[in-house]
């Protein structure tokens, strides 16, 4: 198999992973210049952990107790870590790990665990991935699919958008027959608070192509992929 480094896969995945990014702006003079800088990773956790510590005072604590010395500051890491999809590019997970092949037939990796933070509460959302896609001349590695995941999960986010963004970066990457992407998972924001069912599940679904247009192709993927369920 020979790898497939071709400028189109780049360029159609540049803007589906955005970290923080540099723009231009028009000036009252029409000239372009380029926006400020963002802030740099220890000014963000330093300003975030402030936020963490007034937050612990509205909620009527003793930021300085022993116990929450340190809370702020833990709480910063653990937030920058949960959202670390904003500082990463679909281009670098994948590198040069699409390969010309010929195989035809569906190609799926499912149950892939899943951990993100619903953006309507900041809190945990979380489950699994089944993905899969019928290749046209082009296959990518298969650790490359969890990863694409992360960089989208790692993001405050919507189950609804996660879906549709892990589909859209594989059609874009590969250019396939058809890709299918469904996602299983329990909110807290549903179990912790608000109506508190313990016991509900969503799933959302994304299909592309053959996935699609093909009833006995889409028959076969969601048999599969809810197998055990």
């Amino acid at each position: 198999m020979s790898n497939t480094k071709g400028s189109n896969g780049g360029a159609a995945v540049r803007a589906l992973a955005p970290g923080f990014m540099r723009g231009t702006s028009s000036t009252s003079a029409g000239s372009i210049a380029l926006e400020p800088s963002p802030p740099d990773h220890a000014t963000r956790q330093a300003e975030l952990a402030e936020i963490v510590r007034r937050q612990l005072e509205l909620l009527g604590e003793d930021p300085d107790r022993d116990g929450l010395l340190k809370t702020p500051e833990r709480v910063a890491k653990a937030l920058a870590w949960l959202t670390r999809g904003y500082d990463t590019d679909v281009r670098d997970v994948i590198g040069d790990a699409v390969f010309e092949e010929t195989h035809e037939s569906m190609v799926m990796v499912r149950d892939i665990e899943l951990y993100s933070m619903c953006e309507h509460h900041l809190l945990p959302f979380f489950g699994k991935v089944h993905i899969a896609y019928i290749p046209d001349g082009r296959i990518v590695g298969l650790s490359k699919l969890p990863r694409i995941v992360e960089v989208f999960a790692r993001r405050l986010q919507v189950q609804e958008r996660l879906t549709e963004q892990v589909a859209q970066a594989i059609e874009e990457v590969l250019r396939p027959r058809g890709v299918g992407v469904v996602v299983e998972a329990v909110h807290l924001c549903m179990m912790m608070r608000g109506v508190e069912k313990q016991n509900s599940k969503t799933i959302t679904s994304a299909l592309r192509g053959q996935f699609r247009d093909c009833p006995m192709t889409r028959d076969e993927f969601l048999r599969l992929a809810h197998r055990g369920a």
